[in-house]
């Protein structure tokens, strides 16, 4: 793994959170899109070359609409840019942790993502992604 590469937060209304963390920030977000097959609207920030990425459920049976009935809002996941998502899926899985996914789908802002399962990663839910090829 390369580097952080955004840290997701849930949150249950997108719009207040965006004037929130453009506050906190002190920079508005820059990109908003719906990622349909998952059932999440993300809007991103960026501060000091790490991504903060904001995801609203678009439908109640959705993984962030879960999260928040569970955990309520908060951090959701850690992301992490690697070179070939695939290649690491099969690193990871040697190493011993267990995938969420373990082939790679599309994710927001042009990456293919994988996510471990947090029960081999200390309850942390951490992503894989990798920019997409043109």
């Amino acid at each position: 793994m390369n580097k952080i590469e955004h840290i997701g937060i849930a949150v249950s209304n997108l719009e207040e959170s965006n004037r929130l963390f453009a506050m906190l920030l002190g920079t508005p977000h820059y990109k908003i899109e719906e990622v349909e097959s998952e059932g999440v609207r993300t809007s991103f920030f960026e501060v000091g070359g790490v991504k903060i990425e904001l995801l609203e459920a678009t439908r109640p049976d959705s993984p962030i609409a879960k999260f928040i009935e569970k955990k309520g809002e908060g951090i959701h996941h850690l992301a992490f840019a690697v070179d070939d998502v695939q290649k690491s899926i099969a690193v990871q899985e040697e190493n011993g942790f267990a995938m969420i996914n373990k082939v790679p789908k599309d994710g927001a802002d042009n990456k293919s993502i994988a996510f471990l399962h947090p029960k081999t990663t200390n309850g942390v839910l951490v992503e894989m992604c990798q920019e997409k090829l043109a």
